[in-house]
């Protein structure tokens, strides 16, 4: 299998309980995640030599964290260690009408304020085939901002594929401040991936989302894409595609466009949910687990899409499947019975 390395801010969860609201919570969940700490953790499921490095505080709770990473399979021997605390985020789970909600506390976190010369980027690469970050990691801090620049130039310099999942942040920052950054972290990247507005918002381009019968407009997709391919030379370009009904009820698919042709997962409908944070980036893995394995792209967007799926079944920020389970339901095989 390959050796990936993704690079992002480990954050601790904290989520109220029983889809309780924040005022009523008096207690809370505790776990830990973020983006490209979740995709590390999918690859370390399906088999992949798995690193993640970011930046912590020498304390028990960065150490806890961590040391989770660890328990699902993740190298974590080239983290930095310095600073004086972990972000945070604050999740109150949506149920039925009512709708998710996030509220971030990162300022001045180990991460936002780690420098290129806490990573020693060549020897981290060294022997690696893939380099994965997320748009959350440079909408941080300018200085997150400036790792990441380093980061995706040195991954390059050593021969690495660069996949980047947009991710579009409102609460971290502005349109503008993102169409100010990823424009040209995405001159270093190969594999380019997100939700069907990341690229609209953080890149400039367009798109008209849905016919008049609220369906997929699937040629202003293939349009987009071959755009974003003209113009910074992809080599695949790939979208979660979601349709929420209600918070606890949501179908999903996603396209990848390999530079020639536009491919469409199938469509599943997710009723209910048990916790779609890191669904994206079940996806994300997914895509890279897939082209790294030399899936032809109908089966790596369907692989994609079925990981995505299963991550909704599971609490917590990770995605704790298997390739062959992935494979079980994109091959269509029926679920529900116990396994004895």
């Amino acid at each position: 299998m390959a050796k990936i390395v993704t690079m992002g801010e480990l954050l601790v969860r904290l989520s109220t309980i029983n889809y309780e609201r924040f005022t009523q919570a008096e207690r809370l969940d505790v776990c830990y995640g973020g983006s490209e700490a979740n995709v590390a953790v999918s690859l370390a499921g399906f088999g992949h030599e798995s690193v993640y490095i970011t930046k912590l505080p020498r304390n028990p709770i960065a150490e806890t964290a961590a040391q989770t990473l660890r328990k699902y399979g993740v190298d974590t021997s080239k983290i930095a260690w310095g600073g004086t605390r972990m972000g945070l985020y604050f999740l109150e789970q949506g149920q039925g009408y009512r709708s998710s909600n996030v509220v971030y506390d990162r300022a001045d976190s180990a991460m936002s304020l780690a420098q290129p010369d806490d990573f020693s980027f060549d020897e981290i690469f060294a022997g690696a085939d893939w380099f994965h970050f997320s748009g959350i990691t440079p909408a941080i801090s300018r200085s997150a901002a400036k790792l990441t620049l380093e980061a995706v130039k040195a991954a390059k310099r050593n021969g690495l594929t660069v996949s980047c999942d947009l991710n579009f942040r409102k609460k971290l920052w502005t349109i503008e401040q993102a169409r100010s950054v990823m424009p040209e972290l995405m001159k270093y990247t190969d594999v380019c991936m997100g939700g069907r507005e990341d690229a609209v918002k953080m890149l400039g381009f367009s798109l008209s989302e849905r016919n008049e019968d609220d369906t997929p407009n699937l040629p202003a997709y293939e349009e987009m894409f071959r755009s974003m391919v003209e113009k910074y030379s992809f080599s695949y370009v790939a979208c979660s595609m979601r349709r929420s009904h209600t918070a606890s009820d949501n179908e999903l698919s996603g396209l990848l466009y390999d530079g020639h042709k536009l491919y469409q997962a199938k469509n599943y409908r997710m009723a209910p949910m048990v916790d779609r944070v890191g669904g994206g980036d079940a996806f994300a893995a997914g895509m890279i687990s897939a082209i790294l394995r030399d899936k032809p792209p109908q089966e790596a967007v369907d692989f994609a899409a079925a990981a995505s799926v299963l991550k909704h079944t599971i609490p917590g920020d990770f995605n704790l499947v298997t390739t062959e389970e992935v494979e079980a339901l994109m091959n269509g095989k029926k679920f529900g019975r116990v396994a004895r």
